[in-house]
């Protein structure tokens, strides 16, 4: 098989217009936003990280046995992913985190970009800091309840959409119906063939997708669904219960962010945590001393939900803003990638940090980019654009391409000029032969005229059309790049280009600089 060979263009994100205003500030460690995280991620400051995130050898025991457990449904665990697990045992490994939702066939293109990401960061950790093992997580929102955020994706222009009447933890759910889906598609994918046929939970299903995709690279997908992890939240429960800790830092957080110019990201609740069982998320929310689980009959006092965080902590489940702090928890993470969104809303997490004791993570920008194959690389060429152009409007770009295309008015002024002087010597040569022929000579030059009139409008017809066909051509290839005017790494699915480049996942490891925090153009050769 032909190897596909890349034409790699780095851009500043700001200069995309697709990043907010929040994240270009990040990025250029704008002071307004300094108190709000720790240390800006840099190759350097990992260095002081190492030294501040504590993790205890009992912890890492727990975690340790955790993801034995987790990765035993994993047929032919590959053997970078089990050394990774057994050196988490390690006084000296440390993790580099992203997390994202369980959509369906990975969802967009980002899922992908984060993982690789996190990989590249670790690559790039381990080569400067070679005392130390880093280790790339990927961390599954298994508890998750917002189905219809996952349930679909688009694949060559299409949709496809998994239908389940179940409730609950999205992590829990059993995969009937997902066998429909695979049956629809145009051909047969043997990685999500295998996982979504033979898996029990959707959970145990995108382990094995990122087991299989990400495996070579020693990535570790972790659940935190997990009784043995979740005690490490009871502290947190109890003190979320009776206190309402978080909302009270977060909100003050929020309002000096907003005071700083920003928008919040996420809204705190009175009480960050949802009730969990099969079937079952819900908030719990304090109603007259009484502890009630919104939408069912189940309530408790504050003896019996206080006894409950310490008998069952698994029965919790933290909402967005309390997750981060839960994974601090229990990883020695020592950085969290995440998309824009995903790093304004941390900036509202650092006060419950410091709450806690607990060492605020590196926030890591996570790598973007676009993807031109062969074809749109030779439409784009054509056009006589570069790949940093196409981030402009279509009605700057078509501005662009008329000014390229602008020809002088189209005119057949000095052919007819030509025939004027030509009929002339003809009419001098018809009078001194016979006089009645004047008349007829006039007539064939009117002719003449008339079609040279006619030639001229449909050489201008024919220029104008040829310029609407390129301005189409421009539409297209804006809309292949930018489905419905977003980043194309946000609608499009990882197999709609590995099904035609099976090196794309390769290609993207060599691509992506994650602490370089460019816009990534990969264009096909």
């Amino acid at each position: 098989m032909e190897v596909t060979t890349m034409k790699i263009t780095k851009m500043d994100y700001a200069a995309t217009g697709a990043f907010s205003q929040t994240i270009a500030d990040y990025l250029s460690q704008n002071d307004k936003l300094k108190s709000f995280y720790s240390r800006f991620p840099t190759i350097a400051a990992f260095e002081a990280q190492l030294q501040q995130k504590s993790f205890s050898p009992d912890q890492r025991e727990v975690l340790h046995k955790a993801l034995q457990e987790q990765y035993s449904a994993v047929t032919d665990i590959n053997p970078k992913v089990q050394q990774n697990i057994d050196l988490l045992l390690q006084p000296n490994t440390y993790t580099v985190t992203t997390g994202h939702q369980l959509n369906i066939f990975t969802g967009p293109l980002y899922f992908v970009y984060k993982i690789i990401t996190a990989i590249n960061t670790c690559k790039q950790l381990q080569a400067h800091y070679p005392n130390y093992n880093f280790v790339p997580v990927y961390w599954m929102a298994t508890e998750d309840h917002d189905f219809a955020e996952i349930n679909h994706f688009n694949l060559f222009g299409k949709g496809y959409r998994w239908e389940s009447e179940q409730t609950g933890a999205v992590g829990r759910f059993n995969l009937d119906g997902l066998d429909k889906v695979l049956d629809e598609l145009p051909e047969q994918f043997p990685v999500f063939e295998e996982a979504y046929r033979n898996s029990k939970t959707l959970a145990d299903a995108t382990r094995a997708i990122t087991h299989s995709l990400f495996g070579e690279y020693g990535l570790v997908t972790i659940d935190g669904d997990h009784a043995e992890l979740k005690k490490a939240l009871t502290p947190i429960v109890e003190k979320e219960l009776t206190e309402n800790l978080s909302h009270k830092l977060v909100s003050e957080t929020s309002a000096q962010l907003e005071e700083a110019g920003y928008k919040s990201q996420v809204y705190s609740r009175e009480i960050n945590l949802f009730y969990l069982e099969d079937g079952l998320r819900e908030r719990i929310v304090e109603e007259n001393d009484n502890y009630k689980v919104l939408n069912t009959d189940i309530s408790f006092n504050k003896e019996e939900i206080l006894q409950l965080a310490k008998d069952h902590p698994e029965q919790f489940s933290p909402n967005v803003i309390l997750r981060p702090l839960y994974e601090e928890l229990i990883l020695p993470n020592l950085a969290y990638i995440g998309g824009g969104a995903e790093v304004v809303y941390w900036f509202q997490l650092k006060k419950v940090f410091e709450n806690y004791n607990v060492a605020f993570p590196l926030l890591m920008l996570r790598n973007s980019a676009m993807y031109i194959n062969r074809g749109n690389a030779s439409r784009m060429h054509k056009l006589g654009l570069t790949p940093e152009e196409l981030f402009k409007s279509y009605l700057e770009l078509k501005k662009h391409l008329s000014g390229q295309l602008h020809d002088e008015e189209i005119t057949l002024e000095a052919q007819r000029q030509t025939i004027e002087a030509a009929f002339k010597e003809i009419e001098k040569l018809a009078q001194t032969i016979d006089a009645t022929l004047v008349k007829a000579v006039a007539a064939e030059e009117q002719k003449a005229h008339n079609a040279l009139q006619m030639l001229e409008k449909k050489l201008s017809k024919a220029r104008d059309s040829k310029h609407e066909q390129t301005f189409k051509q421009l539409e297209n290839l804006k809309e292949k790049l930018f489905p419905g005017g977003s980043l194309q790494e946000r609608h499009d699915n990882l197999l709609s280009i590995q099904a035609n480049n099976p090196d794309f996942i390769a290609a993207l490891v060599d691509a992506f600089d994650p602490l370089e925090f460019k816009f990534t153009i990969l264009e096909e050769e």
